[in-house]
């Protein structure tokens, strides 16, 4: 681990010091933007039939945006939690062991003029997400490959295709995304933003869940593979306004796998009011979703509603408070029905209390 962090350092440095296009002035240490946050979360989880759960949890994540060239930057971050691909949280447990630590986004950002951007590595999610809802993808998952982003006055849009799987005797699984979008000013303080998109992966079927060989509540076979593809349009549409002095945010957003022909389904509707960025501000947020058996792939959507799985509905509920510029509180709660479709319905609910520290 540390041999690869010290390669991709040395990395950074000799692209910078080679770099004649950003101005001769700065230094290379000047060219470099240092952030980090770290997190201190109680967890408690109370599923049906289930022993109750409580934990606490920690995340930490580092990293750098470098200015290679005036048009292209370079930015790495590590981050706690192994290599989950949708969690950075670490948990409180085996006997004080050391913690894992990884490359959590590691990515060139080149843009080509003002209006394209071209990406290349392990990058933040590129797609538009209505109302941030996480029906297919989790807020924490990095994608990894290549991605176009376009956005010129009011329209906007994404091309990508992405590795999920290599594999040595068979065909690799590989990711597809299409999304465009258009944004509507309605008078002074108001946007409507409407969009739609298409995602697909290649080689789902008789071939074994993306991470860890756990399905997540998709349709299996008996040796645990995939029984079916997984090739889906969506529909977003998102209204920002305000409520007196505070920011509301109205939202929808759904998706259907095509591929199949029942539990093909998704969607999340919801509001959020405020936003809490500076100190003393404070946020509210209310969304409801269903997420039916083999709409999406469980592996990559939201690692917390439902118990991690597809086949859940219910509500999201969250609060944030700014203490400070720098220190945030914030809590969520999900009141869920997990495992309707396999008729063995039960309710699942958790609580998160965070305490967040960032710096920039």
């Amino acid at each position: 681990m540390r041999y690869s962090v010290l390669a991709l350092w040395v990395m950074v440095t000799l692209l910078l010091s080679a770099s004649p296009a950003v101005a001769e002035e700065q230094s290379w240490i000047d060219r470099i933007d240092f952030s980090g946050n770290a997190r201190l979360r109680y967890e408690g989880i109370d599923e049906e039939d289930e022993e109750e759960r409580n934990r606490m949890r920690f995340r930490t994540r580092f990293g750098f945006s470098a200015a290679v060239a005036d048009d292209v930057k370079f930015v790495l971050r590590l981050a706690t939690g192994g290599d989950n691909p949708v969690s950075t949280n670490q948990t409180f447990d085996d006997g004080f062991s050391t913690k894992d630590i990884g490359v959590d986004l590691a990515y060139i950002d080149w843009k080509l003029n003002d209006s394209v951007n071209v990406f290349g590595g392990k990058m933040k999610n590129p797609l538009f997400r209505a109302g941030g809802a996480q029906l297919a993808w989790d807020n924490d998952l990095n994608l990894e490959g290549f991605a176009l982003k376009y956005a010129s006055g009011n329209f906007f849009g994404t091309l990508g295709g992405f590795s999920v799987e290599e594999r040595s005797s068979a065909d690799d699984s590989l990711l597809y995304v299409v999304q465009g979008g258009v944004k509507f000013p309605i008078g002074d303080n108001n946007k409507l933003t409407v969009g739609a998109g298409y995602f697909a992966y290649t080689n789902t079927i008789g071939n074994s869940p993306f991470y860890n060989g756990n399905a997540r509540g998709n349709t299996v076979d008996v040796n645990g593979n995939y029984v079916a593809d997984y090739k889906n349009t969506e529909l977003f549409a998102q209204y920002d306004t305000t409520l007196g002095s505070w920011p509301l945010q109205l939202f929808a957003h759904a998706t259907q796998n095509n591929e199949v022909s029942a539990e093909d389904s998704a969607f999340a509707f919801g509001a959020k009011l405020g936003s809490a960025k500076k100190k003393s501000e404070s946020e509210f947020s209310w969304s409801y979703q269903d997420v039916e058996t083999d709409a999406v792939i469980g592996t990559f959507n939201d690692s917390n509603f439902g118990g991690a799985n597809t086949d859940a509905d219910g509500h999201i509920l969250r609060a944030k408070y700014a203490y400070s510029k720098q220190i945030f509180l914030g809590g969520s709660l999900f009141v869920n029905k997990i495992d309707g479709a396999q008729g063995a319905e039960r309710d699942y609910n958790r609580i998160q209390l965070d305490v967040e520290f960032k710096f920039n």
